[in-house]
């Protein structure tokens, strides 16, 4: 029987019950993830290995020719097998450990560092020796499901694996909250952006998220553009969430054309020319913290790269400080989309000044209102930002896909038939009643460069008639509910002769 996404999915959400209770989802993701990692990378290795021994067996030579080039290698006391093996030793945090690192060093140049922030052992958050050997026998044990095969001649199809740990992230992006949803975007909202900057667009493109986090928007694009005919790149201030990325993409076998790095994007950008300046792409995408402080206002005086030209924005709100970096990172003919709070659309002071002159050097496309409650951490609503290099239009599109969802018990969610209607008047740019309207920039002049959504489409609906009657008997019942209360508070109060 083959291994199914839904397979895997609740064999390692079943798996969490082991840490649930004692230690914070946004802590245990990094350990269950790590896990199945090294699970996925044993199987392949197992099932490549006993391939090659079958067909070169009598030859030594070939065979261990053949076993230095596979895609990875594990030796025999970093795979999974041997740690399950060894579930029972009073010192397993330590041997996995010493595992992880092995596969580091067995694979320097896809997994250098990629286990860093991974300790299995720590008795901080595993608790004492008794305790910790305890979780991590039963992590292996759930592991050791044999429906949890994950060599590439078992998984029902090449995208199980990916699909599977993006719906792993997701769920525990919902479990921890707040802290959680700093490293993922929904991927309804990820296809969304990944269409419309996937249009008309084909041919050695190179794509860009400056703020990656677990990658769900690069493999989005990456997908939408068909994966063959493009790079992708990605910078991650957070270490571990930097980690989770970079497993990311070799579960989704994007692997060599996955470039990803380690680091603050506005203090530090990793991805620079020959000649010191940003790299240029042809695709730059994100979802950036929301108005995050202290986001590095201290460098702009030093910034070599020439990005605060338009304005500093406020120390307490870096939101205009990651559009300013897309800008600059974009091709001549790039194009960008950036998930934003509705502040930056209408906030004025130093933010008023950078938006004017994004207008006036006709950067900004489109702006698109989404529905509140999407994301994970927050219920405020947001919007995305389209920015084009070389734009030829003389109009910003506005479109209010804010009342259109599938409202949910936590998080609402964009439906597939309100992505594709957002894509749709995105490319078609014509104006729709009550939902997306060109407006000029002269326009937007005359707002003082307000792009506040209900400014330019008036989307709310009519009332319906009004039964006066029904009114009128409302408000006499709570007339009486007043002078009940009005009564009795006096009776209380001469009670107790005040």
């Amino acid at each position: 029987m083959k291994t199914t996404k839904e397979t895997v999915e609740n064999i390692v959400w079943k798996a969490c019950d082991t840490f649930r209770g004692s230690i914070d989802s946004s802590v245990y993701k990094d350990y269950i993830l790590s896990m199945l990692f090294v699970k996925y990378l044993s199987d392949f290795v197992k099932e490549k290995t006993a391939e090659l021994k079958k067909k070169y067996g009598e030859n030594e030579g070939i065979l261990s020719r053949s076993l230095l080039r596979m895609a990875y290698k594990i030796s025999e006391v970093s795979s999974f097998d041997y740690l399950y093996s060894m579930r029972e030793e009073n010192n397993i945090g330590e041997i996995i450990n010493t595992a992880l690192r092995e596969i580091e060093k067995q694979n320097p140049d896809k997994f250098e560092g990629i286990f860093n922030n991974i300790d299995f052992n720590d008795s901080n958050k595993f608790g004492n020796t008794k305790t910790r050997n305890s979780i991590l026998k039963n992590l292996l044990e759930d592991f050791n499901d044999p429906a949890l095969d994950l060599s590439p001649s078992a998984l029902d199809n090449n995208d199980v694996m990916g699909d599977a740990y993006e719906y792993l992230i997701k769920n525990f992006a919902g479990d921890a909250g707040k802290k959680g949803g700093e490293f993922f975007t929904p991927p309804e909202v990820s296809m969304l952006m990944a269409k419309i900057v996937s249009y008309n667009r084909e041919g050695g493109l190179k794509v860009y998220d400056p703020t990656c986090g677990s990658g769900s928007l690069l493999v989005k694009v990456y997908k939408e553009l068909g994966g063959n005919n493009c790079t992708i790149y990605g910078q991650e201030k957070n270490s571990q969430t930097y980690s989770l990325c970079r497993m990311n993409m070799y579960l989704h076998e994007i692997r060599d054309k996955a470039i990803i790095e380690w680091g603050d994007t506005i203090k530090e950008p990793k991805f620079l020319d020959k000649n010191g300046n940003l790299e240029r792409f042809d695709i730059v995408i994100a979802n950036p913290p929301f108005s995050l402080d202290k986001w590095g206002e201290e460098i702009v005086e030093k910034d070599n790269y020439k990005r605060f030209e338009y304005g500093i924005p406020p120390k307490s709100k870096g939101d205009y400080a990651f559009v300013l970096h897309m800008i600059n990172s974009m091709s001549s003919n790039g194009i960008t989309a950036v998930v934003m709070p509705h502040g930056v659309l209408f906030r004025g002071a130093s933010e008023g000044t950078i938006r004017e002159r994004i207008i006036e050097d006709n950067l900004l496309d489109a702006v698109i209102g989404l529905p509140n409650n999407l994301f994970y951490g927050t219920s405020i609503p947001a919007c995305i930002l389209i920015l084009k290099k070389d734009r030829k239009e003389k109009d910003i599109l506005f479109i209010d896909a804010s009342v259109e969802y599938e409202k949910g018990k936590n998080q609402n969610r964009l439906r597939e038939e309100d992505i594709e209607k957002i894509a749709q008047a995105y490319k078609d740019r014509k104006d729709i009643e009550k939902y997306c309207r060109r407006a000029s920039i002269e326009e937007i002049k005359e707002n003082e460069y307000n792009l506040n959504i209900p400014r330019y489409i008036d989307s709310f609906e009519d009332e319906d008639n009004v039964n006066l009657k029904s009114i009128n008997k409302e408000i006499d019942v709570l007339y009486k509910e007043h002078d009940d209360l009005s009564m009795k508070l006096g009776s209380i109060l001469k009670d107790i002769k005040l």
